[in-house]
C-alpha cells in the first residue's frame, strides 16, 4: 500500500464507516442513467431529467452510505447547494470524460474539458474518481498507464486520494467477450499493473464470470488473488448485476479482502422508470435498505 499524507488519509477517513470499510454508493452515470431514463428515445432526456433524479437518490440513500461517488457534469454540485448531499458523507468526485474514444478493442480514456482534480477538491470533493477502458494486452496499455499516473500526480499535488475503476474490455474484433478463462487473468493483472502507480483505493470488477463459474468456492479463490494483485485497498464494482447477485458478490469478496463496495444500480435501478410518489417510495424505503445492508455488513 502507498504511505498515505494526512490529507489523504482525512479524505480516505471521510469516505469511510467508522470501522474503516467504505460502502460507495455510485450516481456519476450520465449515457446510461440517459438510456434508462427513457429507453426508446434517450436522446430526449434533458440534463434537468438527470439531476432531478440524481438529487432524489442522493437524498434518500446517501444517508445509508459512508460515501457518494458524483460527477461534475450533471448533478455533482446541484446535491451539494441543495443539501441532499449529507455534510457528514463523504464526496468521490469523478474526473474523466463518460465513454471512451479510439477503437473497440483499443479504448482511450480522458479527462472531462474544463475539469480538473484541483477544481473537484476546490469544491469540497474527499476523494477523486478515475475510470479508464483497460485490457492489459491492448496496443493502448501504455498510454492508458500514463493517464492513471497522470492523474495520481495530479492527487498527490492536490493531498487528496485517489479511486481507480478500471474496466475491461474485448480484443476480439468481432466484440464478443473474453472467454470465460480469460476474464479473471485480466481483472487480477490490471490491478497488478494499475495500483503501482500512485493509487490509493481500487474500485474492481468481479473477477470472475460467475455465470461460467457458478461455484462459490472458485469465486473465493478468484477474489483471494485480487487481494493479493492489489498494492492497495480494493472495492467491488456491482457492474449492474441484481442486489441479491451482488449481495452474494460482496459476502465472498469481504471474506477474502475487499474493503467495501461501489454500489449503483444493484440499489436503486428499480426506481429509475417509477413515477413519484412511488420512486420516493421505493428509494426511502428499498433502495435505502439496501445500501444499509452493506453498511451493516462492514460492523
Amino acid at each position: 500500500m502507498n504511505a498515505l499524507t494526512i490529507g489523504k488519509l482525512r479524505g480516505l477517513q471521510q469516505c469511510s464507516t467508522p470501522h474503516g470499510a467504505i460502502a460507495l454508493l455510485a450516481i456519476d452515470h450520465r449515457n446510461n442513467l440517459r438510456k434508462a431514463l427513457h429507453p426508446d428515445k434517450p436522446e430526449s432526456t434533458t440534463p434537468d431529467d438527470m439531476v432531478a433524479f440524481k438529487t432524489k437518490v442522493v437524498k434518500y440513500v446517501a444517508p445509508a452510505a459512508s460515501a457518494v461517488l458524483l460527477d461534475p457534469e450533471v448533478g455533482g454540485a446541484q446535491c451539494i447547494a441543495t443539501g441532499a448531499l449529507p455534510g457528514s458523507t463523504g464526496l468521490v468526485m469523478a474526473v474523466e470524460s463518460t465513454g471512451y474514444t479510439g477503437d473497440p478493442t483499443a479504448r482511450r480514456s480522458g479527462i472531462l474539458p474544463d475539469w480538473s482534480v484541483a477544481k473537484a477538491k476546490r469544491m469540497g470533493a474527499s476523494a477523486i474518481k478515475l475510470l479508464v477502458y483497460y485490457h492489459p494486452d491492448a496496443p493502448v496499455a501504455a498510454d492508458i498507464e500514463a493517464l492513471v499516473q497522470q492523474v495520481a500526480a495530479d492527487c498527490i499535488r492536490a493531498d487528496i486520494p485517489l479511486f481507480l475503476e478500471p474496466l475491461s474490455y474485448t480484443l476480439n474484433p468481432d466484440g464478443q467477450p473474453p472467454k470465460a478463462d480469460d476474464k479473471k487473468r485480466i481483472v487480477i493483472e490490471t490491478a497488478r499493473r494499475l495500483t503501482s502507480l500512485g493509487v490509493d483505493v481500487l474500485k474492481a470488477e468481479f473477477p470472475l464470470d460467475i455465470e461460467a463459474y457458478p461455484d462459490t468456492s472458485l469465486w473465493a479463490d478468484a477474489c483471494a488473488e485480487l487481494s493479493q494483485a492489489s498494492a492497495v485497498p480494493w472495492i467491488l464494482l456491482s457492474a449492474a448485476v441484481d442486489f441479491e447477485t451482488y449481495l452474494k458478490q460482496v459476502t465472498v469478496a469481504c471474506q477474502q479482502g475487499a474493503s467495501g463496495v461501489a454500489v449503483g444500480r444493484a440499489v436503486w435501478k428499480e426506481s429509475v422508470t417509477l413515477k413519484a410518489p412511488a420512486q420516493e417510495r421505493f428509494l426511502c424505503q428499498t433502495a435505502n435498505l439496501r445500501m444499509n445492508r452493506f453498511t451493516v455488513h462492514f460492523r
